[in-house]
């Protein structure tokens, strides 16, 4: 079992694991910041775009690196619950019943297009992404740590394809979107590919599952000042009051945005959270917990856009006193600069 690390460790092993994953995703850092910091924040990220965007290359390539246990399932029209979390099966040798586990029994599950499948099969989920256990006629079974669920989804206008129910989109730290390449990424792409000779290519992992939960766990020692706490609070709470939102971010929203900042702040080579920080995740964090009103949404108008002028609405603090919590040993990036950016 690994032992505890600093957040110093947990942000030089991520850099080597996104280094890893961009041997083969290419053109997509700040896309896999994002999955990482979820990851990080031991929660659940929803890849969602358009088929071909390598969101399941994206999921398989951490699972690789993490060296986590790895399943899949294709959510489809027709699956079943019980083909997600097992099932009993009696054996008539012993006349009693042993229960068979489902794909949901390992660290990371990806859930392949999960809203091809009904809402009743997509809610099979929720017990096990909130809650780390799944129940079967009676008899509850444990998860064990990390478990993570990478989820891949087309948008809800695409044909087939059924929306996700609140309570399952409330149980995803984070919604990402992946997006179209650049030129020059999509050329360097197919550069790489002529390159390797080989269509598939396995990625030696860079940490264990064990590491892995070492990480997670130093995430608590990354400090967070009261004004950056009630910043957070109220970037939440102005989602509740906006006219153009029938239901704001919930409190489980409030900890989304605190999670997934401190993931961030590791990533930037600090052991304190800035505004910038919360700027940053605001959006992946708050867009999918909200409601739009039913005339915005026939006109277009997008829940990413009504989060950031939450942002503008809500004065940012002051960035911590700098002779507080001390940035990490190493030549971390400045607080103010995007990560994205400051990574490369």
């Amino acid at each position: 079992m690994a032992g505890p690390l600093t957040p110093a460790e947990t942000g030089r092993l991520a850099a080597a694991v996104l280094e890893r994953v961009e041997e083969l995703v290419v053109g997509k850092r700040s896309v896999l910041e994002q999955v990482l910091m979820g990851i990080l924040a031991d929660g659940h990220v929803l890849l969602e775009d358009f088929p071909g965007l390598a969101k399941t290359l994206i999921a398989r390539s951490f699972a690789q690196v993490t060296g986590l246990g790895f399943a899949r399932v294709q959510f489809t029209p027709d699956l079943m619950p019980s083909d997600i979390t097992g099932s009993s099966v009696f054996d008539p040798r012993r006349a009693e019943f042993d229960f068979r586990p489902g794909p949901v029994f390992t660290s990371l599950l990806l859930g392949d297009e999960i809203n091809r499948a009904t809402p009743k099969t997509q809610a099979a989920l929720l017990e096990a992404m909130q809650e780390r256990q799944v129940t079967v006629e009676g008899t509850t079974h444990r998860l064990e740590r990390p478990f993570v669920v990478l989820a891949t989804q087309n948008p809800i206008e695409y044909e087939g394809t059924y929306p996700l129910p609140e309570a399952q989109l409330d149980r995803f730290l984070l919604r990402v979107t992946v997006g179209y390449p650049s030129v020059d990424d999509e050329v360097a792409m197919l550069g790489r590919r002529i390159d390797r000779r080989v269509e598939q290519v396995v990625l030696a992992p860079v940490i264990d599952a064990a590491q892995l939960v070492a990480m997670q766990d130093s995430l608590e020692s990354v400090h967070v000042a009261d004004v950056v706490r009630r910043y957070v609070v109220e970037v939440v709470a102005a989602t509740r009051h906006r006219d153009r939102l029938q239901v704001g971010a919930s409190p489980r929203g409030s900890l989304a945005v605190l999670g997934a900042s401190r993931a961030r702040a590791v990533l930037a080579g600090r052991d304190y959270v800035t505004p910038d920080d919360v700027k940053a995740v605001a959006v992946p964090a708050l867009a999918h917990r909200v409601s739009l009103r039913p005339d915005l949404w026939v006109r277009g108008v997008r829940p990413e856009q009504v989060i950031a002028e939450c942002l503008d609405l809500v004065p940012a603090p002051a960035p911590p006193d700098p002779m507080g919590p001390r940035p990490l040993a190493s030549s971390g990036p400045d607080p103010a600069t995007p990560v994205a950016e400051s990574a490369r």
